[in-house]
């Protein structure tokens, strides 16, 4: 009798811990699945077009764009058309309220390494409109012995002393993506306002 409860005991045990396999596959599944559909759906955008806007209004969109995501602006030349900003240390995991980590692979590697972006914005005429590019570099801090475990993570004093130096890692086109779909939105939501406006005017 002991034996045959053992026996069931054991097959109800398997049987529940294949069912929680099981489960677990299908959710990995299912997350993978999202991230190939997310992957698919991105698009890099180089550049924006921005017709019946002066340089100046752009120009103050553009740095509040920036200051929202947290970027400190460096230099802002109007004639020329240039803002850049400061180093951006890297968002890391419990920073719930950045968006400077664009994408899986951005997110983990900001979390495994010192990371930090720079970006520039160049807005010039071109024709009848204002044209929009944003470039965004990337860095990683490289410490001065290859056995060293541990980075020394401060985002106030970035460690510079004893041989430490930051390389480049190319450019960061999601986060430019990113910078521009919402300069873009925001000059979308100042139109409207002011069509509301010119509207309003009218019936008047």
């Amino acid at each position: 009798m002991n034996d045959e409860k053992s026996t069931k005991r054991r097959k109800t045990e398997d049987r529940r811990q294949k069912s929680v396999l099981c489960s677990l596959s299908s959710v990995l599944s299912l997350i993978m699945l999202a991230g190939c559909a997310k992957q698919q759906q991105y698009e890099a955008v180089e550049q924006i077009s921005v017709p019946d806007v002066n340089k100046a209004e752009v120009m103050q969109i553009a740095e509040g764009v920036l200051a929202k995501m947290h970027f400190v602006i460096d230099k802002a030349d109007y004639e020329s058309g240039i803002i850049r900003t400061k180093p951006l240390p890297a968002a890391q995991f419990f920073e719930l309220w950045r968006c400077d980590n664009v994408g899986a692979f951005n997110t983990a590697e900001a979390n495994l390494h010192t990371i930090r972006r720079i970006a520039e914005l160049r807005i010039n005429q071109r024709g009848a409109a204002l044209r929009v590019d944003c470039d965004v570099q990337v860095q990683r801090l490289s410490l001065p012995s290859e056995n060293s475990k541990f980075e020394i993570r401060d985002s106030k004093f970035p460690p510079q002393a004893g041989g430490m130096s930051w390389i480049d890692l190319g450019k960061d086109t999601r986060l430019a993506t990113e910078i521009l779909k919402r300069i873009s939105s925001m000059l979308d939501a100042r139109r409207s306002s002011l069509d509301i406006e010119n509207r309003e005017s009218s019936i008047e």
